[in-house]
């Protein structure tokens, strides 16, 4: 008998990110779930991630709303959402209460397993919540940002992978946000965190440069217990490998995942008018189906390359663009060696993009970047030396403690912000994440007009970030600047690309954000 591979689909939450910027909507996804809760998966991941912010701000639909709903059809297979650690599905760390409080609620409106990671792979961001999934009887998956450098090994990763099994970590999962795995790095990546703990191990990547499916099978060779894919009408790109080839390539083996390629194909063509849908009303574009090669040149993500040009073209400097792809690495060094994910991706390379246009290395230094190295979102990889750190701060001493510790309890503050919109317990933990959003989402709920139809694509483009900065709508720039240079997952334009972001110049960014 061989070993059976755990499939996690990821069509209800991470293939719509990455390819349509979160925009399926729940009644798209409701009539399906009962033929994918009956695949034999190992997992649906539904929910976490930027369907959260989506739901509300763009769909005037409520994500607690969402996943019980899904939770009531899907009887059979357990549930799983991606959590950014102390930043839950948020733009800022919260205190330990809010983190908690989000957990016990998530698990009690029905998920089973939660994906925790930090953009800086410091454990002491993920602790917190990956005790109180285990304190509310869920299962918690700490998640290892994988990246480049020469700081990270083979050595580094599996150290981290130890540390996240002895928080109580009921399994791992290496996350390859940007598509960087490939095949034989894999095969020995595996081999490490196989051969250091002794709980199971998934992997998680995109298909962005072209190597995912490849990946995929040398790390089934290597020992892999579970990996994610995407139904293939939604698949490939910047999503996830497709699910049916994978199944079809291990069937008969000793890898054979127990699927079944005919129920497969009937979970295909329900999603395929969908597809043709979304790219006819220009949602889903084409060329993110396509391959980025230059996500391995670089190692750096596909659609922080796009946005860094389109950074370029706003300051009339595009002839500066390999000059900024050469300094995106410089920037990555100093900083600490950071994987390219939300936030740091932003952080990194608009901070390249500064140092190149002002012709001085940190003359300019967005708040962001001055957070980077003070400490505010955690311990970077390898040290920031003392120089850059007294360039930055200056007499400011960083912060060495976990950054939570210098945060006071929230919830009863926020409790009583919001007491005349309260209409079930999860509003306040909404309200937490996302407040001005939050708050005007309520006030629709309220006076009954949710059901309105909701802002076109075609509108969202007119309403790039500038407009946000201008209006001193800090959650909502903090939003975009968050999600838009570097996709959450794996390297697309982001969550946010169609609220405009390409369109604003860093000398815009830079005076926002040190307003």
């Amino acid at each position: 008998m061989g070993k059976r591979i755990g499939i996690t689909e990821t069509i209800l939450r991470d293939a719509h990110q990455s390819l349509i910027a979160t925009r399926m909507r729940t009644e798209v996804m409701l009539p399906i779930i009962e033929k994918l809760d009956d695949i034999g998966y190992h997992s649906l991941e539904a929910w976490g991630g930027a369907t959260f912010d989506s739901c509300i701000r763009f769909l005037n639909e409520d994500p607690w709303d969402r996943l019980r709903k899904i939770k009531d059809k899907a009887k059979k297979t357990p549930l799983q959402m991606l959590l950014r650690g102390q930043n839950l599905l948020g733009y800022r760390h919260y205190a330990d209460d809010v983190v908690e409080y989000f957990v016990q609620k998530a698990i009690a409106n029905g998920m089973d397993i939660i994906r925790i990671f930090d953009a800086l792979n410091d454990p002491r961001n993920i602790e917190t919540a990956i005790k109180a999934c285990i304190k509310e009887g869920g299962h918690a998956q700490a998640a290892i940002c994988y990246t480049t450098s020469p700081f990270h090994s083979l050595e580094q990763f599996a150290k981290d992978a130890k540390i996240l099994e002895d928080m109580g970590a009921h399994s791992i999962c290496i996350k390859d946000m940007a598509g960087l795995l490939k095949p034989f790095d894999a095969y020995n990546l595996v081999k490490a965190i196989k051969e250091t703990v002794k709980i199971p191990v998934q992997l998680h990547t995109h298909y962005t440069s072209g190597v995912a499916s490849m990946t995929y099978i040398k790390a089934i060779e290597a020992g892999v217990d579970v990996v994610d894919t995407a139904i293939s009408p939604m698949a490939l790109g910047t999503s996830q490998p497709p699910t049916e080839p994978l199944v079809a390539s291990l069937e008969g083996t000793e890898y054979d995942t127990g699927l079944d390629l005919v129920k497969l194909s009937e979970i295909a063509e329900y999603f395929t008018p969908f597809r043709e849908k979304w790219i006819k009303e220009g949602l889903l574009d084409t060329k993110m189906l396509g391959v980025d090669a230059n996500a391995l040149i670089y190692q750096v993500p596909g659609g922080m390359l796009s946005n860094l040009v389109s950074q370029l073209k706003q300051a009339n400097a595009l002839d500066k663009y390999e000059e900024v792809l050469k300094e995106v690495p410089r920037v990555r060094e100093d900083f600490g060696f950071p994987p390219l994910v939300t936030p740091s991706s932003q952080i990194v390379g608009t901070q390249a993009v500064f140092n190149v246009l002002t012709g001085e290395r940190y003359k300019m230094v967005p708040k962001e970047s001055k957070g980077i190295v003070k400490g505010e979102y955690g311990r970077t990889p390898a040290a920031i030396s003392a120089e850059l750190t007294k360039k930055i701060l200056g007499d400011e001493e960083p912060i060495t403690c976990r950054p939570a510790d210098l945060i006071e309890p929230e919830l009863h503050t926020i409790r009583e912000k919001i007491t005349e919109y309260i209409q079930q317990d999860e509003d306040v933990l909404t309200y937490a994440l996302l407040p001005q959003v939050a708050e005007k989402f309520f006030k629709a709920r309220k006076e009954g007009t949710l059901n309105a139809p909701a802002a076109p694509v075609v509108e969202a483009k007119a309403a790039p970030a500038e407009k946000a900065a201008a209006e001193g709508d800090d959650e909502e720039l903090v939003a975009v600047l968050s999600a838009a240079v570097a996709a959450t997952e794996g390297g697309a334009p982001s969550d946010y690309r169609i609220t405009g972001f390409r369109q604003v110049s860093p000398w815009v960014l830079y005076e926002r954000l040190n307003r």
